[in-house]
């Protein structure tokens, strides 16, 4: 079969090619889907400097929707020809989500309404998204500050915490500033003198703060619109600064562990029934994968990248 993989670590563009590998046998606990869909992230990128290291060679592509094709011998839950969507084994064998098939180690049926492709563009942003959430024990009590609103874990951590009630503010660019409105949000824009913007539409002080943007020096601002303390403020992309501050982060001991992909059926169904939703900006043949990857590493995706074996 056809897979994307790399060989090495280091950098994605200099480590990833196209290789034909062996189609995967699934373990007791697992299910192997012809992949119809396969969503793309900076976790991918990351995955070849040498995010969470293991065994060469290894695949990209984290999430994927497609059809049962195999099913261990401990699942019951799914049989073949069921269509589902989840999360990719990038860890237990040598290709990944970006392959002709993949073992699946989390999935949920795709409900009927939602698009395959679209199934695909859900399970790491909702996982990331919810469980940061979480972390940061966001209620209906609280007002929150999104910053990167236009990511799309923040696009995603907007709808939910809006689910939950919060009273939420989103820092985001052109991009998707009106339909963060739309959603719910009252929205700003980044740079100078977001943060007295933000503070000037609170009142004060937010109760919690959310970072999902691309590291930058955004946070002693946001600490700032914290009300001063770095611990209401939760980084998922600037470990570095987080630790010089003593920001949160995802990785924090007292962070949540258990990863939430218990949700994917009851966000399928709300995407479903459009009452949930992850901008898709492109799609492409899983022989242009390198077009992606350039497009994700330049920074201007304005949405999610698919893949499409």
């Amino acid at each position: 079969m056809n897979a994307v993989r790399f060989h090495e670590f280091g950098e994605a563009a200099d480590v990833l090619r196209m290789d034909q590998a062996d189609v995967p046998d699934p373990a007791a606990d697992r299910i192997r889907v012809r992949v119809h869909a396969c969503g793309l992230n900076p976790a991918d990128w990351a995955l070849c400097r040498g995010l969470f290291p293991g065994k060469l060679p290894r695949g990209i592509g984290l999430e994927v929707s497609g059809t049962v094709d195999a099913v261990g011998a401990d699942v019951t839950d799914v049989a073949v020809g069921d269509l589902v969507f989840g999360s990719a084994d990038y860890a237990g064998g040598h290709s990944a989500g970006a392959a002709d098939f993949a073992i699946m180690t989390n999935w949920a049926r795709i409900p009927e309404g939602l698009d395959p492709v679209q199934a695909a563009a859900l399970p790491l942003v909702l996982e990331t998204s919810y469980r940061s959430l979480d972390g940061l024990g966001v209620t209906a009590d609280h007002t929150l500050l999104v910053h990167g609103a236009g990511t799309m874990v923040g696009f995603a951590a907007v709808q939910i915490a809006l689910i939950r009630g919060a009273r939420v503010f989103a820092a985001a660019g052109d991009t998707y500033a009106e339909r963060l409105r739309a959603l719910g949000a009252t929205v700003t824009s980044y740079g100078e003198g977001m943060v007295e913007r933000v503070e000037q539409a609170v009142g004060g002080p937010v109760d919690l703060v959310l970072d999902t943007a691309p590291a930058s020096d955004a946070l002693p601002g946001l600490v700032r619109i914290a009300g001063g303390d770095p611990r209401r403020v939760l980084t998922v992309s600037d470990p570095a600064a987080a630790s010089r501050l003593g920001v949160r982060t995802s990785f924090d001991e007292d962070q949540p562990r258990t990863l939430r992909y218990d949700l994917l059926g009851e966000y399928a169904r709300r995407a479903a029934d459009g009452r949930f939703t992850i901008p898709i900006a492109r799609t492409f043949p899983l022989a242009d994968w390198r077009t992606a990857l350039e497009i994700s590493a330049g920074g201007h995706a304005r949405g999610k990248l698919i893949l499409l074996p």
